[in-house]
């Protein structure tokens, strides 16, 4: 591997969308909109070029949360639950999201929300993406 070409490639990636630790508010909004962005640019491809990106954004803005809010660590499926029960929704009031067995099947933990999902209750509810995104546990 060459340093002095990964240094260049950094420093292209980096002057574009900003991408490094999180440290102040303004940075923060960036990297909301550069996940928004990337959520509409994806939609529900499975696969994307861009997916890899979209996860390294999302933990940036987790881990800017996770010191400066109180955020409490919960699964997509349990801050989807408070969050219909917040705005007193039931599962038939999320059709853009799917069906009453879809919806009952993620509440359940039977199944995953996908991209397109993740993006509707981002704009629904006007939160992070990342409120929606399952932790991966890296074993070492």
């Amino acid at each position: 591997m060459n340093l002095n070409d990964l240094q260049h490639a950094w420093q292209q990636v980096s002057q574009t969308a900003h991408i490094a630790p999180i440290r102040d508010e303004a940075h923060y909004n960036k990297m909301v909109k550069l996940a928004d962005q990337l959520v509409d640019a994806i939609g529900a491809a499975k696969k994307h070029p861009l997916l890899d990106l979209l996860d390294i954004v999302s933990e940036l803005i987790r881990a800017y949360d996770a010191e400066h809010f109180d955020v409490p660590k919960a699964s997509p499926r349990k801050v989807l639950r408070f969050l219909m029960e917040q705005h007193g929704l039931s599962q038939a009031d999320l059709p853009e999201v799917g069906n009453q067995s879809v919806i009952s099947m993620i509440l359940s933990g039977n199944r995953q929300l996908n991209v397109r999902q993740i993006q509707a209750l981002s704009e629904r509810f006007h939160v992070s993406p990342s409120l929606f995104i399952e932790q991966v546990k890296v074993i070492h």
